[in-house]
């Protein structure tokens, strides 16, 4: 387990490194993403919290760092841990409800003291999908950016919310999380990119893969699996796509408008 938590927290530590020193203007870290981890616990099977230690590194180059979440649960341990500055502004769009893990990420949930306003939470209910994703993103983040002018971005990109997740919540696909991680990509800044949950693991290579890709503007939408050993899991269609889940989407209009609304009337304590 040890030497686990040193290669996961020592990587985003490293990627966290060569963004500050202007190597690279985007790192990719997979096999990171560790949000719940706590600072006198390990929690939601995160025995540490990599894109803490990374926020934390890159702040000794960057004086305001944008930590992002797409996973599926809300990234707590990561909003505990910069809960009170200004220096580290958090920004989580989650799935909220009564008895889900890990509970917290409500629309009240904005910080304390200093960092009153730097704690951002967008809280949706079962059935997202990409355009909720979508909406959600382009009617929020902007103002974030504007405001908060980071001026490095780690982006934890959990692959739980994709649909043939075993949580059956979300609906997203490989294309519309990828969507929402090129609009991060282009505000331009040093950015870190997190993996995180996901239980589908053929789903989440997808995922991952699609990124990737797309960020390296290669087209894989007419791929098939390659052959290797994990083969068989990836049936029975063997190919990159996955189709959005027929699951209900709770997220109507009027909600929607009412938590983006929420959302942006806090933008005035962002500084």
């Amino acid at each position: 387990m040890f030497r686990t938590v040193c290669a996961i927290g020592g990587a985003s530590i490293t990627a966290a490194d060569e963004l500050g020193q202007g190597y690279y203007q985007v790192v990719i870290n997979w096999f990171g993403g560790w949000h719940h981890g706590q600072p006198d616990k390990a929690e939601g099977f995160c025995y540490v919290n990599d894109c803490v230690l990374a926020i934390r590194q890159l702040r000794n180059y960057f004086a305001r760092v944008l930590y992002i979440d797409l996973d599926l649960h809300h990234g707590n341990g990561v909003e505990t841990a910069f809960y009170q500055t200004s220096a580290v502004l958090t920004y989580s769009v989650h799935k909220y409800e009564s008895g889900f893990y890990p509970g917290g990420g409500g629309l009240e949930s904005i910080g304390e003291g200093k960092g009153r306003g730097y704690s951002v939470n967008i809280p949706l209910r079962n059935g997202a999908d990409d355009a909720t994703l979508k909406r959600v993103i382009d009617e929020t983040l902007d103002g974030v950016v504007e405001r908060f002018k980071p001026e490095a971005i780690v982006c934890q990109c959990g692959a739980d919310g994709v649909s043939g997740d075993p949580h059956q919540a979300f609906s997203y696909t490989p294309s519309g999380l990828s969507r929402a991680v090129s609009k991060v990509v282009s505000y331009n800044r040093p950015t870190l990119l997190l993996g995180g949950g996901g239980y589908n693991h053929p789903n989440v290579a997808r995922t991952w893969t699609t990124i990737t890709a797309d960020l390296l503007q290669t087209d894989l939408s007419n791929e098939e699996i390659p052959d290797q050993k994990y083969f068989t899991e990836y049936g029975p269609g063997f190919e990159m796509k996955i189709t959005a889940s027929n699951i209900k989407n709770e997220n109507d209009s009027s909600y929607l408008d009412f938590v983006i609304n929420s959302v942006n009337s806090n933008f005035d304590l962002i500084k």
